[in-house]
């Protein structure tokens, strides 16, 4: 493990903006370090012991849960809509059956989470596979794409004809239950090994949350978004995010793992 600061993982999307702009206010005083990647990045990141302690994608914990501990309180989910995880498409969901899906290359969850969907609760019999291409190119050659985080917000903009899936959202439909999409986690080996620093970030992460969801609408007019979204609506888009980890999430969480390790994912 690197010491002598806390090392933290940071996702340069816009769910996590409002969290990591207090933060880094906080991070002033303290000695933080912030090490920037896409969710697949960070999660390797974090599993070599580069980093501390990050926001990560849920499959990472589900996967590798004995060298994490979770940090109570914290999740990036949603009760329905997400806004930002997509499934692009030129025809009805209904009618990919045996088809290949792109997926973007930048994510490990909603990869899982799109298996589960199509297997699940449609019964379909599709190939996943992983693509950094553009939408515009990946659409040339196949009939759907899922993307996520910033880009997925930006492209459902510039294509109105094509049929978009929000994923959060037939997760929500078909259990009841939250979809949680990343998790604030530590490795075990820091939270034993430097308890205080572990307890001043987890404070820290608290006190972030609360102070970055009193003030949305001054943070939206701070957020790279804001060239494409009116500041209301990065605000609606927040709001529809819960950064919480409550029972229900927990249930949602569980039954995720249930379904990912049927489909042996985990």
């Amino acid at each position: 493990m690197k010491g002598a600061c806390v090392r933290i993982g940071r996702i340069h999307y816009a769910n996590l903006f409002p969290i990591f702009h207090s933060l880094e206010k906080i991070a002033r005083s303290r000695q933080y370090e912030f090490v920037e990647g896409v969710p697949s990045a960070v999660n390797k990141l974090l599993r070599d012991g580069e980093v501390h302690v990050s926001p990560s994608s849920s499959i990472e914990y589900l996967r590798y849960e004995k060298i994490y501990g979770l940090l109570e309180g914290h999740s990036i989910s949603s009760r329905g809509p997400i806004g930002s995880i997509l499934l692009f498409s030129k025809r009805p969901i209904e009618t990919l059956d045996g088809l290949v899906i792109l997926t973007s290359s930048q994510s490990e969850t909603s990869v899982a989470l799109l298996n589960v969907i199509l297997t699940k609760f449609y019964d379909f019999q599709c190939t996943l596979k992983s693509t950094s291409a553009p939408l515009s190119k990946g659409m040339e050659s196949h009939s759907a794409y899922m993307l996520i985080g910033d880009d997925a917000l930006r492209e459902a903009l510039r294509w109105p004809r094509l049929y978009i899936y929000d994923l959060g959202d037939i997760w929500y439909r078909n259990t009841g239950l939250p979809f949680v999409f990343a998790l604030w986690i530590a490795r075990n080996d820091f939270r034993s090994g430097e308890p205080v620093l572990f307890e001043e970030f987890r404070k820290d992460l608290d006190a972030a949350k609360i102070e970055a969801l009193k003030d949305l609408k001054g943070i939206a007019r701070e957020s790279s978004l804001i060239t494409v979204l009116s500041e209301s609506e990065i605000v609606s888009y927040w709001q529809g995010i819960s950064y919480d980890l409550d029972d229900g999430h927990k249930k949602g969480l569980e039954l995720f793992r249930k379904y990912a390790s049927e489909l042996k994912l985990l």
